[in-house]
């Protein structure tokens, strides 16, 4: 009788987490179009759905970050693309957040984190601001190999976006962090 009560619980336990960590994410793709003060600078706004990929990957593998970078980068594009795929039957290009997010995933994932890295707050605001950088370039080198703007226009525009970007998101880390690490550390299942 015991036993079936924990097989229940943890079955529960198991379905708050998938809606819970569900929920998380979409509220991180959600609150990109929200710009309260704070939240934005030189009107560039904090990259949550970065956040959210960088929390979780910090407790997973490699190939978890890249597979939770991908699901956000998906679905960061289909929120914020300003162009449709196909206009007149000519197919638009434009550059993808997937790419980067994926690479985060897999760099966070990958990182040794016994051994390089301590999980608090300055720990995570650092590795959330070189992520965001890598993230941020790899959009600017995708719009150059597009090739509708010069080098030098794309150069300066990622200059500020990348670092209102990064500072905005390291400073923010923490809002994500704290409260997923601990539901995460508590309540998700070891195996």
């Amino acid at each position: 009788m015991v036993k079936q009560l924990l097989d229940r619980l943890t079955s529960l336990g198991r379905l708050v987490n998938i809606i819970l960590t569900g929920f998380s994410i979409l509220l991180c793709a959600l609150i990109v179009f929200t710009r309260l003060p704070g939240m934005e600078l030189l009107g560039i706004g904090v990259n949550w759905p970065l956040v959210w990929v960088m929390v979780w990957s910090l407790k997973r593998n490699a190939w978890q970050g890249a597979i939770a970078g991908l699901g956000l980068g998906l679905l960061q594009d289909a929120l914020t693309s300003p162009y449709p795929l196909l206009e007149n039957g000519v197919v638009n290009a434009s550059p993808t957040h997937m790419l980067g997010l994926v690479l985060v995933g897999f760099l966070t994932g990958r990182f040794q984190k016994d051994k390089y890295f301590q999980e608090d707050f300055i720990s995570v605001a650092l590795l959330t601001f070189g992520m965001t950088l890598l993230a941020e370039t790899l959009i600017a080198l995708q719009l150059v190999l597009i090739g509708d703007r010069d080098f030098s226009s794309i150069w300066i525009a990622h200059q500020q976006i990348a670092l209102c970007s990064a500072i905005l998101s390291s400073l923010w880390a923490p809002v994500i962090y704290v409260p997923m690490n601990w539901f995460w550390e508590r309540f998700w299942p070891k195996n």
